[in-house]
């Protein structure tokens, strides 16, 4: 097993050929120094997404880690599982969460959300004019089996087009819409009524330059994109298409399998992820904590950012 050890005694075991790695050695919950910290920023960048296990965080301890990276961002609106008393924590909670929302059950709702192979793979917030540079999850109860999240590393994907490919989808932009491909249901549906009085769009470059490790990212996902800029729906299809089943080849991706302690902690800016969908039939609770680093407005390779169309300003949640 390849091991990348750092001076903090801290290990970074990769699990996957392009993206992901284990890492042991620290306890998340403890004081960390300024060495820890620096390993673990550097095995995010690199890795893309970084995994811990049997970790003791309460919602203070999981607030209290992530501030060692970055601001956190504080949502105006989130779901009636959350902690009222710790606004930088939102709470997943499968049914619980999505069940009666909006008048449908949990499994329409995943199906008008999720009627294509690649709408469920997103990146966190991507509608936003300054998407969240991280994500860190925690996960509280998990099912015994089913549940596991993907991830794919989007600046391997970019790498991997052909030379031509990668020139041309350099100088294109897309539009990027909250709720794309949503199918509404007949008649009035309360859900398009939350979309148009909450709408979010921005212009993003279709590829991205990392502001830290300065990799070109190919920035694309099933949820959120609209169409490329300047080109006919139809053409844009058919480029996106092609672009989305590049961003999510099995050489691209790894998979996590969940324990109760586990933490999850990825570069927004740099990954696609796959939430699961195989265990909303097996009736046994999912309960996931999740904190959001504040990011900062995509810049394309020709050095021009992204552009808001609506929805919020930058830095404003």
């Amino acid at each position: 097993m390849t091991t990348d050890r750092a001076t903090a005694g801290i290990e970074v075991n990769p699990v996957a050929g392009h993206i992901g790695a284990e890492i042991t050695g620290v306890d998340l919950a403890g004081d960390l120094d300024d060495a820890q910290v620096a390993a673990i920023r550097a095995a995010v960048l690199r890795w893309k997404v970084v995994f811990f296990r049997g970790q003791k965080l309460d919602h203070a301890g999981h607030v209290a880690f992530a501030r060692w990276f970055g601001e956190l961002v504080v949502l105006g609106r989130r779901g009636k599982a959350s902690p009222p008393d710790v606004p930088e924590i939102e709470t997943t909670a499968d049914r619980l969460e999505l069940g009666g929302r909006f008048g449908m059950e949990h499994e329409e709702w995943l199906q008008r959300r999720r009627h294509t192979l690649l709408r469920g793979w997103h990146c966190d917030h991507g509608a936003r004019i300054d998407p969240p540079a991280a994500t860190i999850l925690r996960a509280e109860s998990v099912p015994p089996y089913g549940g596991d999240t993907t991830w794919s590393n989007l600046a391997a994907a970019y790498a991997g087009l052909s030379a031509p490919v990668r020139e041309f989808v350099d100088g294109l932009r897309a539009e990027h819409r909250l709720g794309v491909g949503y199918q509404p249901r007949p008649g009035d549906d309360a859900y398009v009524r939350h979309l148009l009085d909450h709408q979010v769009a921005s212009v993003h470059p279709l590829v991205r330059v990392h502001p830290e490790t300065g990799e070109r990212v190919l920035f694309v996902n099933g949820y959120y994109l609209e169409q490329i800029a300047g080109i006919s729906r139809v053409e844009s299809r058919a480029i996106l298409d092609m672009l989305l089943e590049q961003a999510v080849r099995s050489e691209y991706t790894v998979r996590f399998r969940w324990e109760p302690g586990s933490v999850a902690f990825w570069d927004n800016r740099a990954t696609i992820h796959l939430a699961p969908s195989d265990n909303a039939h097996l009736g046994f609770p999912r309960i996931m904590h999740r904190v959001m680093l504040a990011g900062d407005v995509p810049v394309g390779v020709d050095g021009k950012t992204s552009e808001p169309i609506v929805g919020t300003e930058p830095g404003r949640w």
